[in-house]
């Protein structure tokens, strides 16, 4: 691509705004909102023969109602190893073990932990918007110095409305994720 394409500044805009939408959805994901979700155990490594991994490659996880996660550990060793594992992480919560399944009961929110939580999840929605933001910055920043190398301003000013559709769009798709996720967590 040379630099007199648009779309050698709009396209790394774009990815990087995508980026920006991906993470939050996958931070928004482990924010514990009351319900019972494997995803909550991603985060959380054992140690297995010599090398940390997650709890899902050592055991079965299930989700047997909404307020409980149940871990069969696919060997007895593994059981201490899952438990001390959960116990250190910052899920908060003490495993119940029966000596054949472990597992974690999701408590209710408190109203306090709700705000908490809502307040959390607005933050991470914001630094995804500061990322949308700063990739539509540097592409216009791009086309601007692109006009100066030969690019016709007419082009760059299409260029910068695109640009500024494709940040509108990631800016809606992030208050939809944030939306979605202050329900999830004020839903009792």
């Amino acid at each position: 691509m040379n630099e007199i394409d648009p779309k050698s500044y709009l396209d790394p805009a774009e990815e990087k705004m995508e980026m920006a939408v991906e993470y939050l959805d996958e931070a928004l994901s482990h924010i514990r909102a009351g319900k019972a979700s494997p995803k909550l155990l991603d985060g959380i490594r054992v140690s297995y023969y010599g090398s940390m991994a997650p709890i899902s490659n050592v055991a079965n996880i299930s989700v047997p109602d909404a307020r409980t996660i149940a871990i069969t550990p696919w060997e007895k060793a593994m059981f201490k190893e899952i438990e001390k594992a959960i116990i250190n992480s910052e899920l908060g919560i003490t495993p119940e073990n029966n000596g054949e399944v472990i597992r974690i009961c999701i408590p209710p929110l408190t109203e306090e932990r709700r705000k908490t939580l809502v307040k959390q999840s607005k933050a991470e929605a914001e630094q995804a918007k500061v990322s949308v933001r700063n990739a539509r910055r540097d592409a216009i920043d791009g086309l601007k110095k692109a006009v100066k190398k030969g690019m016709p301003e007419d082009i760059e000013k299409d260029a910068e409305t695109t640009a500024q559709k494709i940040h509108d769009k990631y800016l809606k798709r992030i208050d939809e994720l944030f939306a979605a996720k202050e329900k999830e967590i004020l839903t009792v």
